[in-house]
């Protein structure tokens, strides 16, 4: 934004280094200054973050996404086009730890204002099973998985508490690196965070009282909502989408579902559903989509995240069996 970008002061610059959330900077130098338009240039890594973005910013910035609907976030390439955008962006907003060439890519620009959601809450280690039946589980089954196979999990948006959050770090940035419109910005992120409560209170109510507690799934994305919401969830796979179970995995998964009364594999829209489908077949058990949120596309149970999410609410009554 060449134009507007004059008119925010050094002071301001500077007030955005200072801004004590996560890793929130501010890099100086005539560089930076560079725009496409003549709103806040946003460069989101991917779809939460371009969500929050949009909410936050309404209709002072411009948003471009790093990664296109339907494309796997992990597996996210960076190409010269799009460092040249997160250069002249005015901030860009990623997650570190789940795209490691975003990572990579703004490491080494100097844009102006970087915000790390990862560092406005707060992040845990989460294996294949995850949620309060957990420790006990593994307990009586002398189970070998869980935190060896997993590490810091990036899913946080998938907590609609850990979300508002972010949305009041990311709110708090862009009203200190474009003072001008912070108003705009602070309204926008209050009626956001309020949204986020009413889901949260959806699903604290729509999960209470469900037979079973315990659901399955292909990738380890739902481990802040199992937990949040006293269920537990068991992984096929890991934090990675794409790895492949062991054949004693796979064993054990058939086992625990008969034993937990869990009736659904549940499988995701942006990556292959062979292995959940196999399991099931073999375990007797139903397939249903989860949806992790990383993109939205026309195979989407919703337009947005707000849709997408309730539409995960649905699915998971109807498969833990709500009372």
């Amino acid at each position: 934004m060449n134009v507007r970008r004059r008119l925010i002061s050094a002071a301001a610059a500077t007030a955005v280094a200072g801004l004590g959330i996560g890793t929130l900077t501010a890099c100086g130098g005539d560089s930076a200054a560079a725009g496409n338009t003549d709103k806040f240039d946003v460069v989101a890594s991917f779809y939460p973050m371009a969500y929050l973005a949009e909410r936050i910013g309404g209709s002072h910035v411009n948003v471009t996404s790093l990664t296109a609907p339907g494309q796997e976030p992990h597996d996210l390439e960076i190409s010269a086009r799009q460092r040249g955008r997160v250069e002249q962006s005015d901030a860009v907003l990623y997650l570190k730890g789940l795209q490691p060439a975003v990572d990579e890519a703004v490491g080494q620009s100097e844009a102006r204002t970087k915000i790390d959601a990862a560092s406005l809450t707060t992040l845990e280690k989460h294996g294949n099973e995850v949620g309060g039946h957990a420790a006990e589980h593994d307990h009586e089954h002398d189970h070998e998985h869980g935190e060896e196979s997993g590490g810091q999990d990036p899913h946080i948006w998938l907590d609609p508490v850990r979300y508002a959050e972010v949305a009041r770090g990311v709110g708090a940035a862009f009203a200190k690196a474009d003072p001008l419109h912070a108003a705009d910005y602070r309204k926008n992120t209050a009626a956001l965070v309020g949204e986020l409560d009413a889901l949260d209170a959806e699903f604290a109510a729509g999960l209470k009282n469900t037979k079973t507690k315990v659901f399955l799934t292909t990738h380890a994305a739902f481990g802040y909502l199992a937990e949040r919401y006293g269920l537990t969830e068991e992984a096929i796979n890991g934090l990675d989408p794409e790895s492949e179970p062991s054949a004693a995995r796979v064993r054990e998964l058939e086992k625990m579902a008969k034993a937990d009364h869990v009736s659904t594999v549940f499988y995701e829209t942006l990556v292959s559903d062979k292995t959940a489908r196999t399991v099931a077949r073999d375990a007797g058990l139903r397939t249903d989509v989860l949806d992790p949120i990383e993109g939205i596309t026309k195979k989407s149970r919703g337009q947005d995240y707000l849709q997408v999410m309730r539409a995960n609410l649905k699915a998971l009554q109807t498969a833990l069996g709500t009372k």
